[in-house]
């Protein structure tokens, strides 16, 4: 797998984008019709919407795993699960119900605290980390690790708008090396300072020594993507570094 492909699901119909369904359909078909069209992830989109929408899907399933199995029905082609822990339900239960219903071929992703990993243990669900508004670079390095230690991937969502860090905006790029250097075996502290770097040359040299040494497949495998509600803005963002387009490395 390439450092970014299948990186970028498209959340278009989310804040802050909101756009309307019946314009981010064709703008998911141009996405997957560009010359990028090998970064962007499948659509995401609320189970009840899922007879709407003739692409590939990750639903966010906010009515318990127990309604998947219908909504699933109801799906072109189904990518990805995405779930918040019910109301009345704790994460581990949670967990188990929704790799229940799970078809043995779709990633299933829980959004829980941080703190209640564990959850997730001895089930092949994945975790949910909800970056915005933006964690401190201490809490959110430590959910990597704890992640990385657990043997656990996850997704991002909500407030990777740059690939650097930028303001109190966390980069995506920043993420993605403070995962290779958690498997690695770098500490909190250390991956807290990935997570904050916002020099541009910086952040693009460490990418470069990490392609070089050949890791970026075994750090995808646990970062797998992030939603964003437009895919060009970090497509662009990439462009202009020299990571993508005329200056791709």
């Amino acid at each position: 797998m390439g450092i970014f492909e299948g990186l970028f699901d498209d959340a278009a119909l989310f804040p802050p984008g909101n756009l309307p369904l019946a314009e981010a359909i064709p703008a998911h078909r141009a996405h997957r019709q560009s010359w990028y069209s090998a970064l962007v992830g499948p659509f995401v989109c609320p189970a009840d919407r899922a007879g709407a929408v003739p692409l590939p899907v990750s639903l966010i399933l906010r009515d318990g795993p127990e309604s998947l199995p219908q909504v699933q029905r109801q799906a072109r082609e189904l990518r990805a699960v995405e779930m918040p822990v019910p109301g009345g339900m704790n994460p581990t239960d949670a967990a188990r119900a929704l790799e229940k219903h799970l078809p043995d071929n779709v990633p299933g992703y829980l959004e829980l605290p941080w703190d209640d990993l564990d959850a997730l243990a001895g089930t092949r669900i994945r975790a949910k980390f909800r970056t915005g508004p933006a964690p401190s670079d201490t809490a959110l390095a430590g959910a990597i690790r704890d992640a990385v230690d657990r043997d656990l991937a996850f997704k991002c969502t909500a407030g990777l708008h740059h690939a650097i860090r930028a303001g109190q905006q966390h980069g995506f790029l920043n993420i993605l090396l403070a995962t290779d250097a958690a498997l690695q075996g770098a500490n909190r502290a250390d991956l807290a300072a990935l997570l904050a770097e916002r020099s541009a040359e910086q952040v693009v040299h460490l990418v470069d020594q990490v392609t070089a040494a050949g890791r970026w497949d075994a750090a995808r495998a646990v970062f797998t993507s992030f939603g964003t509600c437009s895919i060009v803005e970090p497509i662009a963002d990439l462009v202009a570094l020299g990571l993508l387009g005329g200056g791709a490395r």
